[in-house]
């Protein structure tokens, strides 16, 4: 999960998580949303054992959680 300059949270998922900020902050490969709220900053992530589970846990953060229990998430 991702905190943009303006305060939002972005969440993602990548294989390689230090060349994904990277282009989140520098990169035309980043995300729309993170292009005009930069510089972001990784402030939690989740190690999982394959694509499909990260893709699961994704949508549960971005669909199903409130701002207030991502803010939890992050402070645990």
């Amino acid at each position: 999960m991702l905190r943009c300059a303006d305060g939002t949270l972005y969440t993602g998922i990548a294989t390689e998580l230090e060349r994904r900020i990277e282009e989140h902050n520098h990169s035309s490969k980043g995300a729309k949303y993170t292009k005009c709220r930069r510089p972001v900053v990784l402030v939690y992530s989740e190690i999982h054992a394959d694509r499909s589970s990260a893709s699961r846990r994704e949508y549960e953060i971005k669909k199903k959680m409130t701002r207030a229990q991502k803010l939890r998430l992050i402070k645990d």
